[in-house]
């Protein structure tokens, strides 16, 4: 597990299927400044850490602290509240799974 924030989007950066660039779009900064904050040059603000953790499926915590959580409850709250319509087959599958688990 990174270090540091920078560290964090990194490592989720190459876990998931998207680009710097198109990461950098979605959570509404330049391929530049994405750059910075995965190189630890720069902090994110709290509404782009918010985006961050969307749009690579985690949590502000983790990327903040790099602390996980294993709270069920939080995990099946995290998901719903970013929308299941938005949510690709997987995530819903993924929601479908802890639901049935609790």
């Amino acid at each position: 597990m990174g270090e540091t924030i920078g560290d964090r989007i990194a490592m989720l950066l190459k876990k998931s299927k998207y680009s710097q660039k198109e990461l950098a779009g979605m959570v509404g900064v330049t391929e530049a400044t994405m750059s910075r904050y995965m190189n630890n040059e720069r902090v994110p603000k709290t509404e782009i850490i918010a985006n961050l953790a969307t749009a690579l499926r985690t949590t502000s915590d983790f990327l903040i602290t790099g602390k996980e959580t294993n709270d069920k409850f939080e995990s099946i709250s995290n998901l719903v509240a970013r929308g299941a319509k938005n949510m690709t087959p997987e995530q819903k599958m993924e929601l479908i799974r802890i639901l049935s688990e609790t």
